[in-house]
């Protein structure tokens, strides 16, 4: 049977995929380009994290994450025919704050297996989390969206730091794990309801 993470984590793929596909739509790349920029999204951010705990990246032992970021890619060029606005649908942000939860939390057991840091661990389940989106933006020549825009990034810090906090006062890396995925969860949902975004830095005049 598929655990709640399992579940989270393909849920967070598909929504990933989806995203970052979308957006690559809305530039107007070709299927090709479509595909690397949704698959990107939906691995990017784990396969950095690996690659910086030295390990080889799951997504190329196994063909399972790329199978299921793929599905997010067809599923978004059937979105696309429509008119919706997709990219800032419920349909699409609720399962991506599901898969931000999903990601930061698995980012923030990497790091903990891998002995970093308390820094190294929010660093780790923040990347994971956003790793991805900030690869497709750079690719597209945008300002990473998480630097400048929503309450996102931020959610996956909190819930790096919940699960640190908690590991370092003894509780299971399992239930910490889970206290970061509801934290992420429950703040970037807020986050939507009641439009929370950081304050901006305006220059002096």
């Amino acid at each position: 049977m598929l655990d709640a993470f399992a579940v989270m984590n393909i849920v967070g793929l598909l929504a990933f995929a989806v995203t970052g596909s979308l957006k690559a739509i809305e530039e107007r790349l070709d299927v090709l380009g479509v595909a690397v920029l949704g698959i990107l999204t939906a691995l990017g951010g784990g396969m950095t994290r690996d690659v910086l705990v030295g390990a080889i990246p799951n997504a190329l032992q196994s063909t399972d994450d790329v199978t299921i970021a793929f599905v997010g890619v067809v599923l978004a060029l059937v979105l696309s025919r429509s008119r919706k606005n997709w990219v800032q649908h419920s349909a699409i942000l609720v399962p991506d704050a599901i898969g931000l939860a999903a990601f930061a939390a698995t980012g923030a057991l990497v790091g903990a297996d891998a002995g970093v840091s308390g820094f190294g661990i929010v660093l780790l389940a923040t990347l994971t989390g956003v790793g991805g989106g900030l690869i497709s933006d750079i690719l597209l020549q945008r300002v990473p969206g998480v630097l400048k825009e929503d309450f996102y990034a931020t959610c996956a810090i909190a819930g790096g730091i919940v699960f640190w906090v908690a590991t370092i006062n003894g509780v299971g890396e399992q239930l910490s794990a889970a206290a970061c995925a509801a934290t992420v969860v429950l703040l970037r949902l807020l986050a939507l309801r009641f439009d929370w975004s950081l304050p901006r830095v305006e220059v002096g005049g």
